[in-house]
């Protein structure tokens, strides 16, 4: 099942097309991981299934309508959108932050009712930050603002997630700790998850579904299985892949990988005339 998709979807920057004919369904449910190479799109997908881009063809269906036929704060009580390397005023604490998730279902100037700060606390208890509630988000380390962001959305109270490379210049640890909250998000509370994702052993590990990107046009998806193999990654990034079983989540990594050689790519263009 799907409530989000894409049908026959295209989008331009000026006058060039970054995305052509796109038709994508994101299951219900799932987390759905979308990888590619720089400027294929990703991020330009991310951004037209949110609403925050028009495209120039096509359509992003919400609930079986399209996405640009229903009212923002409507829309904003169904979907949380998460963009990279979000910023937020100096000075302002965990806790107001994540207020600001309740917007979308207040009337007018109402304030916060004792309903939406009891929602508030439930999403810094999700995201582990009820002893940061009171803290400054300058005095927090990247991982642990990144994890405000997301009790944010949390407190959005929307059944999806559209999270724009959710770990860009945190460190290791930080990644899996942000990545792990929103794997338990989904497999607690069901709730659907899209990520564009840079590191491709991180998406991997972490989809139910992965969607492989190369010049605004889907080359694989599927199951990780499908999707981080040998073949696939040759024709999305152009790389020599070693593709493994890991042995913590049982999902395929590329254990290493090395360029085309000039003549591989001589091939390669070969496929796309």
């Amino acid at each position: 099942m799907t409530r989000l998709e894409t049908n026959h979807l295209s989008i331009r920057y000026d006058k060039e097309t970054i995305v052509n004919d796109l038709t994508l369904h994101i299951p219900e449910g799932k987390i759905t991981t979308i990888i590619g190479p720089n400027g294929c799109g990703k991020s330009t997908i991310l951004k037209t299934l949110a609403r925050v881009m028009k495209a120039s063809k096509g359509f992003v269906y919400l609930d079986g309508k399209s996405i640009h036929t229903q009212p923002t704060k409507q829309i904003a009580q169904k979907m949380a959108v998460l963009p990279q390397a979000p910023e937020a005023p100096s000075g302002l604490k965990v806790r107001e932050l994540v207020a600001y998730g309740r917007h979308p279902h207040q009337k007018g100037f109402e304030t916060l009712r004792e309903q939406d700060h009891d929602i508030i606390d439930l999403a810094l208890e999700q995201t582990g930050l009820e002893a940061l509630a009171e803290r400054s988000l300058d005095t927090l380390s990247g991982g642990q603002r990144q994890r405000v962001w997301i009790a944010m959305a949390l407190a959005q109270q929307t059944e999806l997630l559209l999270l724009d490379e959710p770990t860009t210049y945190l460190d290791l640890a930080h990644q899996l700790e942000v990545l792990q909250v929103l794997r338990h998000l989904n497999e607690q509370q069901g709730r659907t998850i899209v990520l564009v994702v840079h590191d491709i052993n991180h998406a991997s590990r972490f989809a139910d579904y992965m969607v492989a990107l190369r010049e605004g046009s889907i080359v694989q998806e599927g199951a990780p299985e499908e999707v981080m193999c040998a073949q696939v990654l040759r024709d999305v990034f152009h790389i020599h892949a070693d593709i493994v079983s890991d042995p913590r989540s049982g999902k395929p990594v590329c254990l290493s990988y090395d360029l085309l050689r000039h003549t591989d790519n001589r091939e390669l263009q070969n496929i796309y005339l």
